[in-house]
């Protein structure tokens, strides 16, 4: 049988290469969780990698602990986490994370301000206290009149349902330095962040804490707090208190499937960073200084129970 001239051969082995190439390049990735990061950086990092790369992300959002539990139960690719996983103490002391939220890495890739927000338009205060604050979610303050308002009308406060969300959780570890804080039992409770900043564009009463990262996005009003503009720039230089990390959640062993490992890797480039800044969120490696200055001690604790059992890594490997 004559043999195959050897320009043939490599001709094809070529081609093989590059179906191969081509079919990861289509290869399509999931991602779920943290409806502020989504909003917030997220689609536009998707839409840059798959301009890069060709891989697309098909993103969905449902919150942080939808994220995190479906990436540590192997139901989606990735996930995003405005939260840190959950922290508890067991019988002998000693505090663990939750189990079905331990099967995963958090990965920083942003940093997000926790804003107050009321509606556009709303002239009524433009600056609260963190003790307001405290006071206004635990129903000591009902008023508006109460804040520094003319106007003498009740304050309709909007909270997440539960206390494991992203922005209850962080609130609850940054504001008041306890996990097991309950907030005012008349207030509104709605499903979502986002559901929240919705009610708030039409309530002229309104008030509720969410994420910058999705709240400049609507048409609302952000308070100073404590006497300073939550921006991008406050937040960088450690002047704006209020804040939490943004994670990109992964499989443990995501350094082992080349697809997430290049996705991460793009995350925590200086290309994704970049991204990430001109999408409106402060990327990681801008805001160190905030874990020096406006860090709870609620919320490092949980950092370092997460740091010990493996589960928090900077660099991404």
């Amino acid at each position: 049988m004559p043999k195959k001239p050897i320009v043939l051969i490599i001709a094809t082995l070529f081609m093989l290469n590059f179906s191969a190439f081509t079919n990861a390049a289509k290869k399509e990735l999931s991602w779920a969780g943290c409806g502020i990061s989504k909003k917030g950086f997220m689609n536009d990092l998707a839409k840059a990698y798959e301009k890069k790369t060709g891989v697309k992300i098909n993103i969905s959002g449902g919150g942080a602990t939808k994220g995190l539990r479906q990436v540590a139960s192997g139901k989606i690719d990735l996930g995003g986490s405005c939260r840190l996983p959950l922290v508890f103490k067991k019988p002998d002391g000693t505090s663990s994370v939750l189990g079905i939220e331990s099967n995963l890495v958090v990965i920083p890739v942003g940093w997000d301000a926790l804003v107050v927000i009321v509606q556009k338009g709303n002239k009524m205060i433009s600056s609260i206290t963190s003790d307001q604050l405290k006071k206004v979610f635990t129903g000591k303050i009902k008023n508006w009149k109460q804040l520094g308002a003319k106007v003498d009308k009740p304050i309709n406060l909007y909270i997440r349902k539960g206390k494991i969300s992203g922005v209850g959780l962080t609130l609850r570890q940054q504001l008041f330095n306890n996990v097991d804080q309950n907030f005012y039992k008349k207030a509104k409770v709605l499903k979502s962040s986002g559901k929240i900043e919705k009610a708030l564009q039409k309530d002229p009463y309104g008030i509720a804490v969410s994420g910058i990262s999705s709240s400049r996005h609507r048409k609302l009003t952000m308070l100073k707090f404590d006497g300073v503009k939550p921006t991008m720039e406050n937040l960088r230089k450690s002047k704006y208190k209020l804040y939490r990390i943004l994670f990109l959640v992964a499989p443990k062993n995501y350094v082992k499937i080349p697809e997430l490992k290049a996705f991460v890797d793009f995350a925590l480039s200086i290309e994704g960073q970049k991204v990430i800044e001109k999408a409106g969120t402060l990327p990681y490696r801008l805001g160190f200084g905030l874990l020096r200055t406006a860090t709870s001690f609620e919320y490092l604790r949980a950092m370092d129970i997460v740091d010990q059992q493996g589960l928090y890594t900077l660099g991404g490997h």
